[in-house]
This record gives structure tokens, sequence and C-alpha cells, in this order.
């Protein structure tokens, strides 16, 4: 008895959490809908065009920190030269690569060496060199011994001469008004410290010349099955989070910022493999203990492409380096958790990432394994399975089909009918095997985090043309 009331009391506790972690995304999701709108006013070709011929539109430094990347640098490069913006730079770092990189570079832009005269308020790994095009004024290019990518981010800040600094990945392509509609929140509001962008995956997609042309679904089930999570993740987890004041993810693959907040907060941290989102926690920490006000907003329709793990080893290692980003932040600022100092993002942003993120793994899993040992030893009966299957699967389901349908209504970048059928397939389909496998790889990024693994892990690039 005292086993099988045990048991039925921590499985009663994980329905709760299943019930709670999609009750809160449906509720993401609701407020989700009513805010793509507003946005979609704000990026029309008038506004726009405003933006083009503001004298007051702020310059931007893209800052694209690059490390092994010969199959992409070029194409991501050429479509970033090729953005619709009155005045920018590129800013490539080359972070000690151990391939062609650097030649592709230098070659590709006709980049010739130049003397480093820019200051260096960031402490980083040594600079090699400066290289800078003479086919072109708004590139330049850091060569520097590797140091990691928060590093190297820290490298192009410094280099950067634009008060605003976007910071992409270099195998990540823009589109191309991205970057007039990202500055739109520093123009309504000057404390705006950082606004971060949707990533949507180019896997499938047909790209020529840096531009994706032709958008199409993933023929991989991998990477397709990931469209749906970012819809979810990004339609309706961070515009949600955005509206209420405690996103604490500018994804470091496409995000905007302040370049004298990011130097004074002393740059991007390299000990952690989640800098993005550690370096928005620390953003908000600042801001709140000085009273300062502020805003970190989340926009979705500046959009970045990005090529999504298609192997089950690329996407393992992501997952588990996710997870043990998180579990970093969340150690380093502590201190802030049910803070009542730090606004809703101690009382709410940062619990929620607690319980759903970092204990998610541990949880989900505990009551799979349980559940399932339960049933097989007759210690409860098959209905309270049947009510955490619902909980678990159903209703996340649920959540996803209605992320897919928020994509329709607000954006359709996925015109083709064929198109929104597989992704609302992909959504169902996740719920089986998919999700409680990110789970598992979740829960050994856990283990990791606690063994002290900190190293990066490896991530190949196919690149866009194939």
């Amino acid at each position: 008895n005292v086993v099988r009331n045990t048991l039925t009391a921590f499985d009663l506790a994980i329905l709760i959490y299943f019930l709670a972690v999609n009750t809160i995304y449906l509720a993401f999701t609701l407020i989700a809908f009513f805010r793509p709108r507003p946005h979609r006013r704000r990026g029309t070709s008038r506004a726009l065009g405003g933006v083009m011929r503001s004298p007051a539109t702020p310059g931007i430094s893209v800052v694209a920190p690059a490390y092994n990347e010969e199959s992409t640098v070029a194409e991501s490069v050429r479509s970033l030269l090729l953005l619709n913006y009155p005045l920018f730079e590129v800013v490539l770092v080359n972070d000690g690569s151990k391939d062609r990189t650097l030649d592709v570079a230098v070659r590709a832009f006709d980049l010739v060496r130049a003397p480093a005269t820019f200051e260096q308020p960031i402490s980083t790994q040594r600079i090699r060199g400066v290289y800078r095009s003479i086919s072109g004024p708004d590139l330049v290019m850091i060569d520097k011994e590797n140091g990691g990518k928060a590093d190297a981010i820290n490298a192009g800040i410094n280099g950067a001469r634009y008060p605003l600094v976007c910071v992409i990945d270099a195998d990540s392509l823009l589109e191309q008004h991205a970057l007039s509609r990202a500055v739109l929140p520093f123009i309504e509001d000057p404390e705006t410290v950082a606004a971060g962008g949707i990533l949507r995956i180019v896997n499938g997609s047909r790209v020529e010349r840096g531009r994706v042309v032709d958008v199409r679904l993933p023929g991989n089930p991998l990477a397709a099955v990931q469209v749906v999570e970012y819809l979810r993740a990004f339609l309706a987890g961070r515009v949600a989070q955005s509206a209420m004041k405690m996103l604490l993810i500018v994804s470091g693959a496409f995000g905007v910022f302040r370049r004298d907040a990011v130097i004074r907060a002393g740059g991007f941290r390299t000990d952690t493999i989640g800098e993005d989102m550690e370096l928005v926690v620390r953003l908000h920490r600042i801001y709140r203990e000085r009273g300062a006000h502020y805003r970190i907003v989340f926009l979705p329709d500046p959009v970045c492409w990005t090529e999504a793990p298609d192997s089950v080893a690329m996407l393992k290692g992501q997952r588990n380096r996710w997870q043990r980003g998180t579990l970093q932040t969340l150690g380093f600022h502590r201190r802030m958790l049910f803070n009542p100092r730090y606004g809703s993002v101690g009382l709410v942003g940062l619990p929620y990432y607690l319980l759903f993120e970092g204990l998610g793994p541990i949880l989900e899993l505990a009551g799979y394994v349980l559940t399932m040992a339960g049933v097989v030893l007759g210690l409860f009966d098959i209905v309270f399975a049947q009510l955490l299957f619902l909980a678990a699967v159903v209703y996340g389901t649920l959540i996803s089909l209605l992320a897919v349908v928020l994509e329709e209504l607000a954006f359709r970048r996925y015109p083709r009918v064929l198109d929104l059928i597989k992704l609302a397939a992909y959504g169902i389909v996740e719920n089986f095997g998919y999700r409680q496998l990110t789970t598992w790889w979740r829960f050994m990024g856990t283990v990791d985090y606690f063994r002290g693994r900190r190293d990066w892990g490896v991530m190949t690039r196919k690149g866009f043309s194939q």
C-alpha cells in the first residue's frame, strides 16, 4: 500500500505538471493570436520606406561569428551585403577556423589585410588580423585565435562602428527587409536594448544568391518536425513572453542589441554555452537593479533562415547543448528566482524556465517510466494512465496544431495546401516518439551539466546550395 500510494501521488504530480505546462502554452498561443496584427501594420511598405528615408535611422553592424563554415560563409555574407537597409556594415569574425573559411571569404570578397585601429573594450582572444574588402566598404573580417562563439561575437562588437549590433550565425540567411523590421522597436522607443527576430528552417527550400526564393518544407522528416517546434516556440512562446515583459532569450542566430548596453554589461559571457540567453537575463538583471526603464522585445516578422540538424546525432547534440546552456544560465542568476525585485522576470519568467525547461526532462521522463511500471505491475488502473496520456500527448498535439494555424493566419509562409497538411501531420506525430526522444536527450543534457561537461559539440553544415 505504501508503494502504491507513493507511486500514485507522484504520478498525480506528473499529471498536474503536464496539464500545467500545456495550459501555459495554450495561454501563450492565445496571447500570440492577437499580437501579429500590430506587427504586420508596422511592417508595411510605407513603414519600411520611412525607415529607409529617415535620417534618424541608426546604423547597424551585423556581426557574424564563423567557425569552420567554408560551405556556407560565402553565400551567407553575400546575402547580408544585399540587405535593404540605409546604413550598415557586415563584420565577419573568423574564430580560428581549421578549415578554409578564411581563404573562401578572402577570395569571394576581395579582402585585403588592413591595420586594426579599433578599441577593444571587451577582452577577447588575440586578433591575428583585420581584412577589408576592396570591392565594397561595408565588409570587414576579423581573424582571431579560437575562443568560442561568445568570444568571437565580442570581437565583432569591439570592431563594430555603429550604435546597434545585429548578432547572427554565419550559416544563416537574413531576409531582405529583416534589419528594417528589426530596427523599428529602437526607433519607436529609445529605451529598447534588445530585439529578437524569428528563426525559420531553410532545409528543403530553394536558395538563390543568398535569398530564399521558394519556401518548402524539408524533405527530411527529422528536419520537418522541427518546423512545428520552431513555430510553437517563436510564434506562440516568445511572442507571449515578450508581451508579458519576461522575454529571456534573444536568439544568438538573430538578435539586435544596443552596442553600448552590451559593452557596459561586459559583453557575451565566454564560460557558458548558452551565451544568448545568459546575456539577455543579465541585461534584465542590470536594468532592474538600476531601476532603469528598458525594453527587450521579440518580433515575429524579421526572418532569419537557418539550417536545422537533419541527423539524429546532430539533433541529439544540439538539444543536449541547449539544456546545459539553460541550466547554466539559471545557475548564474539563481538569486533572481522568485525575487520581486526583478518583476515578471524574477517572479514568472525564470521560475517558468526552471520548472518546465530545467526540471522538465526529469519530470517528464519519470512520468513516462513510472506510469508504464505502475500499469504493468498493476499498482493502479489503466484509466489513470489514459489521463496522463491525454494530458501529455493529446493536449500537446492541440498546442502544435494551433501553432500551425497561427502561422497560416498570420504569415502564410507555406502557401501550398500540401505543406500545411504535412505540418499538421507532423504536429500530431511529433508527440508519438519524437517528443519522448528529445526529452531523453535533454535529460542526458541535465546529467552532463551536473557532470561538469562544458564543450560545445559538433554541428556539421551541408550548405544552402544543397
